[in-house]
């Protein structure tokens, strides 16, 4: 779990210091595969507290949950749709937000404060 969240924090970081120029067409792309990989990230601490951690199951799901957020986007733009990515966003969003919940029970039971 520590090399999760290292690698999670030398990622940001490493996006905060360049300064990397997003095409326009690509950002709703880009927006819901972080979201995405937010998701995946958070999923895998959850796991990793509840003792069920699988680096197999967390690679298959990060790479999926991305490849799936963008082929949303994808199928979007290309039906005319364009805001079918909403669809994305509230779904990983929500889950994003049960998995945060869900470490903070953990965290708080961990410790002894539940």
């Amino acid at each position: 779990m520590i090399i999760l969240v290292l690698a999670l924090a030398i990622g940001v970081l490493i996006g905060l210091v360049t300064n990397v120029a997003v095409p326009q067409e690509v950002l709703t792309y880009l927006g819901v595969a972080v979201l995405a990989a937010l998701d995946s990230c958070f999923g895998g601490v959850r796991a990793s507290l509840e003792g069920d951690f699988d680096d197999r199951v967390f690679l298959v799901g990060f790479v999926a949950n991305t490849l799936v957020a963008a082929l949303i986007v994808f199928l979007g733009d290309s039906i005319g749709v364009p805001e079918l990515y909403l669809a994305a966003v509230v779904a990983f969003g929500v889950r994003l937000f049960n998995n945060l919940g869900a470490i903070r029970h953990l965290a708080l039971k961990k410790v002894g404060w539940e």
